[in-house]
């Protein structure tokens, strides 16, 4: 059970809006695996044996895990000139010399599920008097269940946006006015084709990459123009028509959707978000990502409840 610390529930937790791993923040994930690593965690995947041949798994092989890190993270490489002709490559989560060395915010989430994949708890189980160390069981469930706790409580008390899921997967948490909406919503229309859209939208959205959350618009406004087809009509614009008197029969509050419905349309043929074309507006800031998104999802919810209800 994670600890809820005096100043929490004294001034309220840290709100979660830092998208930047800080080295302070990766100094405590680093020093946490490291610790996982020595004290045998890491064995269930990188065992190393008792020499006694039985198999029995007393630690971490610390090689084995380097090797696979470096295959399958290569970020987790860094290079560094010293002197004319030589290049030195040191692994920045274990040589020591690289603790002051703060990877991309994408390579430390990477290695954060790397180590969840393939952690376990140990447990120390008959004493080997020979050799003088204990051979290790392993509870899998136990010890990705604490360190996903571990690492979240580092995210929430430094205010980072990022959550580690329980399948292993990293998402970035919705502002908090989305974010119970998103985390609940399961999107059944009687259009499978727009479920499919609409879904691909919210996992993208909810992605670390700010690359793939840009993508998110694209899907959320694709799902913007199928669903003004979504109520039989003889062409789009009655379809629309038809899906916002549905949604509103009071003049005043139907003129705002309208006008909404209208501009956001317009949203999606200016900027690149359908269409890439040179003289479309990019949108490169995540915070900006964020607002459109709210701004769409809004009423593409509104709508849709409105539509089946």
């Amino acid at each position: 059970m994670n600890q809820v610390y005096f100043s929490d529930k004294e001034k309220g937790a840290e709100p979660r809006i830092n998208e930047k791993i800080s080295l302070n923040v990766w100094r405590g994930i680093r020093a946490k695996i490291l610790t996982l690593i020595d004290n045998g965690s890491f064995g269930y995947k990188f065992p190393e044996e008792c020499k006694d041949g039985g198999g029995n798994v007393i630690g971490t092989k610390r090689q084995s895990m380097s090797d696979i890190l470096k295959g399958e993270i290569p970020e987790i490489i860094e290079e560094r000139k010293v002197g004319d002709d030589y290049i030195e490559k040191a692994n920045i989560l274990l040589d020591s010399d690289r603790q002051d060395t703060v990877p991309s915010t994408l390579t430390i989430l990477d290695i954060i599920q790397f180590s969840y994949k393939n952690i376990a708890k140990p447990t120390k189980e008959n004493f080997h008097e020979y050799f003088k160390h204990h051979h290790l069981v392993f509870d899998r469930d136990e010890g990705q269940k604490e360190f996903r706790e571990d690492i979240n409580l580092i995210f929430a008390r430094n205010g980072i946006i990022f959550d580690l899921q329980e399948n292993g997967q990293i998402i970035r948490l919705a502002p908090p006015i989305l974010r119970e909406k998103l985390s609940e919503v399961i999107f059944l229309t009687r259009d499978n084709e727009l479920n499919e859209i609409l879904e691909s939208a919210r996992t993208k959205y909810l992605d670390p990459n700010i690359s793939v959350r840009r993508e998110s618009l694209e899907k959320l406004w694709d799902a913007w123009e199928r669903i003004k087809t979504i109520e039989p009509a003889e062409d789009k614009k009655q379809s629309t028509k038809k899906l916002l008197d549905k949604a509103s029969l009071e003049p005043n509050f139907l003129k705002i959707l309208e006008e909404d419905a209208k501009k956001l349309t317009e949203i999606g043929n200016q900027f690149q978000i359908r269409h890439s074309e040179i003289n479309k507006t990019p949108v490169n800031k995540s915070e900006h990502i964020d607002y459109l998104f709210q701004r769409l999802f809004a009423i593409i919810y509104l709508l849709l409840k409105s539509s089946v209800s």
